[in-house]
């Protein structure tokens, strides 16, 4: 079988497809595997915030009718941006072993987060890093930043801020890892749900291609992910919300943290569950009811009028 992989056409995307590409290379029936290099909405406006042009679920939406139409077979995404509820006919068919899931704090000085000067300019267009760090930090400025990951690097190179935030995992995957001034423990600052996942995504109905690639599927991580975008289900959250989820494996035993914030910073709700790994999805479900019950549709404006 010749597998055709739609992807977009940043550092980033390219090199995880390539990445699925060499493992795909090596399963039994697989004789060829092709990139399908696509441009999104998503990386084609880039002066205006993702919450006002309709949210991650553009960088995808190209890459989703190239498999409707027969130009492409499968799609790789970062899941971190992978809306949790999926399309009608449209699948996670296989998720790779996680890399880093934990955000970055990059300065062209050596630097922390504790040793930003008062009043710094940090770019993030995540509402998830700038609730979290104005918590820590309420002096901060938090400026949108838009782009590639070289594109953001250009720009605080450029001294546009005195900071920016990025995931471990794009840095590593790029050779870029020796940018970070400091990696956040989940205790600091709880990443986004599925961050450092690498998702396989076809039509449902392709049973042939669900058959190969079980092959390079990674349950540990099938198991983390599972729970992290049930919250974000739950919850009604879209990939921009202020919510944040990490799950750890131990064994059998699955524990999940959520955190759901206010934009400033003025309110966080967190909490936590420990449960079994075949319950994934329902421990996910249930974390996401006690958010709800602590007022969490109240900080995410889904709130019932």
């Amino acid at each position: 079988m010749i597998i055709r992989i739609a992807t977009r056409k940043s550092a980033l995307a390219l090199w995880q497809a390539e990445h699925v590409a060499t493992l795909l290379r090596a399963v039994d029936g697989v004789d060829a595997v092709d990139l399908v290099p696509l441009s999104t909405r998503g990386d084609e406006i880039l002066d205006r915030s993702l919450q006002k042009i309709g949210g991650k679920g553009l960088f995808i939406k190209e890459l989703e009718v190239a498999m409707a139409d027969g130009r492409a077979d499968i799609a790789v995404h970062s899941m971190k941006d992978v809306p949790a509820e999926m399309p009608d006919g449209y699948c996670i068919a296989a998720v790779l072993e996680r890399a880093n899931p934990f955000d970055a704090l990059v300065a062209a000085e050596v630097t922390t987060l504790d040793t930003l000067r008062e009043g710094a300019r940090v770019g993030s267009s995540s509402l998830r890093r700038q609730a979290q760090l104005l918590a820590i930090r309420p002096d901060l400025t938090i400026e949108p930043v838009r782009g590639n990951v070289n594109t953001r690097l250009a720009k605080l190179d450029a001294g546009e801020f005195d900071a920016i935030m990025l995931a471990c995992a794009g840095l590593d995957r790029l050779g870029l890892a020796d940018r970070i001034r400091q990696q956040f423990h989940p205790d600091q600052l709880l990443p986004a749900a599925a961050q450092g996942v690498i998702g396989i995504e076809c039509l449902a109905g392709r049973d042939d291609l669900a058959t190969l690639l079980v092959a390079i599927e990674h349950p540990h991580t099938r198991c983390t992910t599972l729970a992290e975008r049930a919250v974000a289900h739950g919850l009604e959250a879209s990939c921009q919300s202020p919510v944040a989820s990490y799950a750890t494996l131990d064994g059998e035993t699955l524990e999940v943290t959520s955190l759901v914030a206010a934009a400033d910073g003025s309110r966080l709700l967190k909490e936590r569950v420990i449960g079994s790994a075949g319950d994934a999805e329902a421990l996910g479900v249930g974390l996401a009811d006690r958010l709800l019950g602590l007022g969490a549709a109240e900080l995410l404006g889904t709130e019932e009028p």
